[in-house]
């Protein structure tokens, strides 16, 4: 029982912390509208079974135990974000609160930008990592180790959609919209700034 309440609380508190993801789903929700919000918190949720899934597998083993790996996966996470964020920030488009999106992507862009977001996010590797090594017992069933995972990607699941329907709610987005500009200037300097402080960062070793 004692395994369970850490697994969860270290889950939530890793959730509820702003970040990536955040950036991520919140640009979705206002600037595309609730479907793509929700979509991109489910690609968020499938990006964290992917660490749960090497992790297990006991490639996550690998990861931890080669710098140069881990860096790699760093700078590619590091990349991305950067490039997302000076994508919004040269948004020119601007969109009414009855519109969807420019250019109208489909529903599976709004899925793999949260998805890559988190499956190539450093940070997200070392909670996952640091959860199963430090917290979960070895002993512990392959079965029980699974269920872990599914409620850390349900966890997330849940935090973004609620942070979707937030963030696409008429009232808010019509607000926001109507400050696009401002906001998307900040929405993709923030997720640049994470990007670059990523890279920055050393984290393996």
């Amino acid at each position: 029982m004692t395994e369970v309440f850490a697994v969860m609380m270290i889950t939530v508190l890793a959730v509820i912390s702003p970040g990536a993801d955040f950036a991520m789903v919140t640009r979705s929700s206002y600037l595309c509208g609730r479907k793509a919000g929700l979509l991109a918190a489910l690609g968020i949720a499938a990006g964290v079974l992917i660490h749960v899934g090497y992790t297990i597998l006991g490639v996550g083993l690998l990861i931890a135990t080669s710098p140069a790996l881990f860096t790699a996966i760093q700078y590619l996470g590091a990349l991305y974000l950067i490039y997302i964020g000076f994508s919004t920030l040269r948004t020119r488009t601007h969109l009414a609160a009855d519109e969807d999106t420019p250019r109208n992507p489909s529903g599976f862009a709004a899925f793999r930008q949260g998805l890559m977001t988190n499956a190539l996010n450093p940070k997200t590797t070392l909670f996952v990592l640091s959860t199963f090594t430090q917290v979960v017992n070895p002993d512990t069933s392959v079965w029980v180790q699974l269920a872990y995972g599914c409620f850390m990607a349900g966890a997330h699941g849940v935090w973004f959609s609620l942070v979707a329907i937030f963030f696409s709610q008429a009232s808010l987005r019509t607000a926001m919209l109507s400050r696009q500009g401002m906001i998307n200037r900040t929405i993709g300097s923030i997720l640049m700034l994470l990007g670059a402080s990523l890279a920055l960062t050393p984290m393996a070793g």
